[in-house]
């Protein structure tokens, strides 16, 4: 089963949009999913922005989770992708592709947020991955203490060019940063990694190997799964947070 967070898709708006607004959604409707009676927990795949949350949910709730497929998100990567001096080109890039989105409104593929509200999400998940906030100095553990309190088995699919595979701008160090930050889980027993030779697009571009990938993940024959709708979560290339 797939469901659309607040504000994007079949899903209604919301006054406002934070991590712990869409967890409570994920919240929701896992609670609903416990009352299907299945014969066990479901595995919960989330993709981008998705990823993050589903490692959260399962960190608060591990009765409730059997496995976790980890898709090219919930990355503790040792520093914020935007800095200060980012932020201008960042606010124009999602200017853009909320207008683009205008265009979408009304129909299963709408993303209703503002361009400033999802500058303001990934400003907040660039703390709740590093731990670090640069506009006040605070340092601390970031979602890597998510991972070291859960204890279940975690697949990631991750992608080798996160931010594309130009060698210029800031695609060089944000791919850094990304296999830094998924350098930190290796000697995680419980956690594997894949690796796709792939832009953050990979659920567009790469779907069937991905559908494979969790196919194969070990689990109870008949296992029910639960995944967060890619376009709840989004992509440099088309959407709205990563």
């Amino acid at each position: 089963m797939s469901f659309d967070l607040r504000g994007h898709g079949l899903s209604s708006a919301a006054d406002r949009y934070c991590f712990d607004g869409f967890l409570g959604d994920v919240v929701a409707v896992m609670a609903e999913v416990g009352r299907l009676g299945l014969p066990s927990a479901p595995l919960l795949a989330g993709y981008s922005y998705g990823a993050d949350l589903i490692v959260h949910y399962a960190a608060e709730h591990p009765d409730t989770v059997g496995e976790l497929v980890v898709i090219d998100g919930a990355n503790p990567i040792p520093a914020p992708f935007i800095t200060q001096a980012d932020v201008p080109e960042f606010r124009a890039l999602w200017e853009n592709l909320a207008t683009a989105q205008e265009t979408l409104r009304g129909t299963p593929r709408q993303v209703l947020l503002t361009a400033q509200e999802i500058l303001d999400l990934n400003l907040e998940l660039d703390v709740i991955r590093s731990g670090i906030d640069l506009g006040i100095d605070v340092v601390g553990p970031g979602i890597l203490d998510r991972y070291r309190t859960i204890d279940l088995p975690i697949r990631m699919i991750m992608s080798t060019s996160m931010a594309g595979d130009s060698g210029e701008g800031r695609a060089p160090r944000h791919n850094r940063l990304w296999r830094a930050g998924i350098d930190r889980l290796v000697r995680e027993p419980r956690i594997t990694t894949s690796w796709l030779d792939a832009t953050h697009a990979l659920v567009v571009t790469h779907a069937p190997d991905i559908a494979q990938m969790i196919r194969s993940t070990p689990g109870p024959a008949g296992q029910a799964t639960s995944r967060v709708a890619s376009r709840s979560l989004g992509d440099w290339s088309d959407a709205d947070h990563r």
